[in-house]
């Protein structure tokens, strides 16, 4: 089984084993980041794995690799040789791995490694991209029989996603590590033990001063706790959600929290994208199971399908897509979820008598759309692309503009319900108002699908004008539902709402 490590970057040996005594329950191995240490407390590393009480990596990292170490080859060796520094009569626990790179060779420090019972980790790291002969360049790391070869890389793409999979899988029996840095490549250190990785590195990245070892690195009990790292087999159907750049969802927490309540051997991913073709064929090398469709590519996502419902033929988006013998197949579960959580906001049992505005004329909207028109409200649709705007309205016969003063002075028609679709404000977007230039009355009931934040610059500026107001998380957590059924083909337990804490 894949062995969880945290990395640790504290500035004293005493910060790191403080840190180490907090998260040791989650974790099987320790990184001492030496290249972290203040200069002074390198020379007391000797006695760390003793004061550790279990199995300890020795790291120097290199400037040049992604540490922290300016200093000369010459003094790091130094170091290395005073965590080594084994005599005879020495019964102190000693350093079961030592991660020394390719091209440091110095045979001496090797053969006492060796000789003390230190295993070598035989790394490469590339912080630019992703070599072109991964397969190739991990079976060449390997020195000797026993060394445990590591290479570490950093997408620029899900192209080169892609290819680091394809290249774990091709080399299933070989004794290694292999990782992706970076925001891309997350899932692999979610999944080391279906990629083949012996190892898979956190960092208390939750602690202000423990700063991640490398880029994209998560927090142990979150691998632990929410993605329950231990009990990740070979077997473990793989779930996820597909977008781009997926840098704020909560389906994560919702899939796993369930799976742990009813012991389900499955585990939900977050697989951030910039090609949904590169993520198509990666579902297919990592045999995903199913997988929640987000921004940009719930449109994108239609020729793929060997099926689609009803509803995705109908709206022309899908958001849930689930892998059976005959391909992969569509539905849409953001329409249920959006009027289940209106209806419930404005506390009506239809739409029959609203004028609705939507903002926005993407997948979202588009299921926005067909169940306002399901529903029987008359709808205005503005967009910054009239062309889509105007197509989007043409399916039911709704009005449509721009968001400019024109598409303004329309809404004063469409005004009882605004229905934010765009990932305009959302975490990690600038923080913008698409519907800056109309003024709340105060009357308007206002909902915006945005979750993170809570409240957006536009649902905020509602709220001062007296709005009712509601975000996306209720309809995040009705739609999920819906996937639910959709993965497991049966309906979801309504009582295990109240043991989901998010």
């Amino acid at each position: 089984m894949a062995k969880l490590c945290l990395c640790l970057t504290g500035k004293t040996i005493q910060r790191d084993l403080e840190i180490l005594e907090k998260y040791r329950k989650y974790v099987d191995i320790a990184e001492l980041r030496v290249d972290c240490l203040a200069p002074d407390e390198r020379f007391l590393i000797r006695r760390f794995p003793e004061q550790a009480k279990l199995p300890v990596i020795l790291t120097i990292r290199r400037n040049i690799d992604g540490g922290n170490f300016t200093g000369g080859e010459g003094a790091r060796i130094r170091l290395f040789s005073q965590g080594l520094a084994f005599a005879e009569a020495d019964r102190r626990r000693n350093f079961a791995y030592v991660d020394i790179e390719e091209d440091l060779n110095v045979p001496s420090l090797e053969d006492a490694a060796r000789t003390f019972g230190t295993r070598i980790i035989r790394s490469y790291h590339n912080i630019k991209g992703v070599d072109e002969d991964i397969p190739g360049h991990l079976r060449s790391l390997r020195r000797v029989g026993d060394e445990l070869v590591k290479m570490a890389v950093t997408p620029q793409s899900s192209a080169d996603v892609l290819r680091v999979v394809r290249a774990a899988k091709a080399t299933s029996g070989l004794d290694k590590i292999l990782l992706c840095m970076g925001h891309f490549g997350g899932f692999t250190r979610i999944l080391a033990e279906q990629l083949g990785s012996r190892i898979s590195f956190s960092s208390a990245t939750k602690e202000p001063d423990m700063p991640a070892a490398a880029p994209g690195q998560l927090d142990p009990r979150e691998l632990a706790e929410l993605y329950r790292f231990r009990k990740i087999t070979e077997n473990t159907k793989i779930y996820g959600v597909v977008g781009y750049p997926l840098k704020v969802t909560d389906s994560p927490r919702f899939f796993n929290t369930i799976f742990g309540i009813e012991d389900t051997d499955a585990v939900y991913v977050p697989f951030p994208s910039d090609s949904i073709d590169a993520f198509m064929k990666l579902a297919s090398v990592l045999e995903l199971a199913g997988v929640s469709v987000t921004v940009p590519y719930k449109e994108e996502i239609l020729p793929y399908l060997a099926r689609e419902s009803d509803l995705v033929e109908s709206i022309g988006a899908c958001n849930t897509i689930v892998r059976d013998p005959q391909g992969w197949s569509g539905a849409n579960t953001d329409a249920m979820g959006f009027s289940d959580s209106l209806l419930e906001f404005i506390q009506k049992k239809n739409l029959k008598g609203q004028k609705i505005t939507i903002i926005g004329a993407g997948g979202a909207a588009r299921a926005v759309a067909a169940e306002v028109h399901r529903l029987g409200a008359r709808a205005l649709i503005l967009n910054r692309s009239p062309q889509r705007a105007r197509d989007l309205a043409a399916l039911y016969k709704f009005s449509w503009g721009t968001l400019d003063n024109r598409g303004v002075e329309l809404m004063g028609k469409f005004s009882n319900i605004i229905i934010q679709t765009t990932p305009a404000g959302m975490e990690g977007n600038p923080a913008r108002d698409p519907l800056e230039l109309y003024s709340f009355s105060g009357k308007e009931a206002v909902m915006d699908l945005v979750y993170q934040p809570e409240v957006t610059p536009f649902l905020k500026r509602a709220t001062a004008a007296g709005c009712p107001i509601r975000n996306g998380y209720d309809m995040l957590i009705r739609q999920a539902r819906y996937q639910y059924t959709q993965f497991f083909k049966k309906e979801f337990p309504p009582q295990l709402l109240s043991r989901v804490k998010f």
